[in-house]
């Protein structure tokens, strides 16, 4: 068995990437934290409304993170160092050309975002104040994405863990300041995220080009980077994947929506209790990124057994670990509960529904690795087809399950929703094995 695909090798490359995933949530906290000890309660409602956008809008362009990582991985496992620099520096051409759009675009994106939010006439000035600096973060967030995914592609998960941590510390350190220090509250968040995104991209920007010149020489070859199959090839690789986590943002709301349609205390509930869920795929993406490379190498270098072993080992890791999270939740998740909300109606409800967070964790665990490796062999039209049937069976299946279990029926119809995912990509898996031979 290679060294690459041991689970030792797994797991060492999933650490720094599980710990970077756990700070990243810290930065809504701390800036919800910041703005909820604000004398003005428009504070708080008009950053939080406002980062929810910005999370919608920055996640729909999550391929620029996914679609590199495979085409690294597979040009590395090949020895095709020029065309890891040409990989890199075609998703930076995309990042300019979102970004330029995003600009172009922002006051239609604005009042589109200001008409689904029933917003006061003060809320909307600090949402405006928020969006109108937030919008320049775009280059450096979404650059973000694809040097990450360029270092995860290599299976330098530190590295990947280190650009993540420090954008992320920088982040909450740089709204501390601007919110305390200089009273800029609303500005003071959002500056917060542009600097720290600026900066981080700038620096990892350098140290990026002095890594891949270690790897050859680097040439600026307009035509190679811009060869129109290549092109086309990276086009759709991250339209495929732009679809499908649309799709992954689609079901997710339609959660929401379908547990409003019950009463609000069930979506109340059903939100503290996805946040299980979240906290779950934190964890278990890192396996999944670390697989991303490996599964990519692979392929790149025709490797069946490293490949079959790499697969093997990581699904008996992912679903240890998700068991491992099943049983910690069942003696967690009451403590949670409770710190999350002191409404009684609130908690009895969450503690009424709590043993999905118990089953869920484990169930999903198959489809997040299945991600990982579907991301690593480039395979995203697979990816984007498992998705559709998966959200078709999910809207059918919640139609009739609630109607006859109410929110159970809700818990029930996202379990298989992760089920059939699963199982759907189960199906594709022989055309990756038909890759290496």
């Amino acid at each position: 068995m290679s060294s690459k695909s041991s689970i030792q090798n797994i797991f060492k490359l999933s650490i720094p990437i599980f710990f970077a995933n756990l700070v990243i949530p810290f930065v809504a906290i701390v800036d919800t934290g910041l703005m909820g000890n604000l004398d003005n309660a428009s504070y708080l409602v008009a950053t939080s409304i406002a980062a929810s956008v910005f999370s919608i809008l920055f996640g729909s362009f999550g391929f620029l993170r996914s679609g590199t990582v495979g085409m690294i991985a597979q040009a590395d496992g090949s020895n095709d160092y020029e065309e890891i620099i040409n990989i890199f520096l075609r998703n930076i051409v995309f990042v300019i050309i979102i970004f330029s759009l995003l600009v172009v675009l922002q006051t239609y994106i604005y009042n589109i975002s200001l008409s689904i939010f029933d917003l006061s006439k003060e809320t909307k000035i600090y949402f405006k104040d928020y969006f109108t600096f937030r919008i320049y973060s775009s280059f450096g967030e979404l650059t973000i994405f694809v040097i990450t995914g360029l270092f995860i592609g290599l299976q330098k998960t530190k590295t990947s863990s280190l650009i993540v941590g420090f954008y992320s510390i920088s982040n909450i350190i740089l709204s501390l300041v601007f919110v305390l220090y200089f009273n800029l509250n609303v500005l003071g968040v959002a500056l917060g995220t542009l600097v720290a995104s600026t900066l981080t991209t700038i620096i990892f920007l350098f140290y990026t080009f002095y890594a891949l010149s270690k790897m050859t020489k680097l040439e600026l070859n307009t035509k190679k980077i811009f060869n129109l199959s290549k092109v086309k090839n990276i086009f759709n690789i991250n339209l495929n994947i732009f679809i499908r986590s649309l799709l992954l943002s689609f079901a997710f709301l339609y959660f929401t929506y379908l547990g409003n349609s019950i009463s609000e205390e069930i979506v109340a509930a059903n939100t503290i209790l996805l946040n299980f869920i979240m906290l779950s795929a934190y964890i278990l993406d890192a396996y999944a990124f670390s697989t991303e490379g490996i599964v990519g190498y692979s392929i790149g270098s025709k490797n069946k057994q490293l490949l079959r072993d790499i697969i093997k080992n990581s699904f008996i890791l992912s679903t240890a670990t998700g068991l491992v999270i099943c049983v910690i939740f069942l003696f967690s998740k009451k403590y949670f509960i409770i710190t999350m909300t002191d409404l009684p109606d609130i908690r009895d409800i969450s503690f009424s529904f709590s043993y999905w967070v118990i089953i869920i964790p484990f169930a999903a665990s198959f489809c997040f690795q299945f991600d990982g490796i579907f991301v690593g062999a480039s395979q995203t039209t697979e990816l984007r087809n498992a998705m559709i049937v998966s959200v078709a069976i999910y809207i059918v299946v919640s139609f009739f399950l609630i109607a006859s279990f109410g929110n159970t029926g809700l818990w029930l119809s996202l379990c298989i929703f992760f089920i059939v995912r699963a199982l759907t990509l189960f199906v594709y898996m022989p055309r990756i094995y038909q890759r290496v031979l």
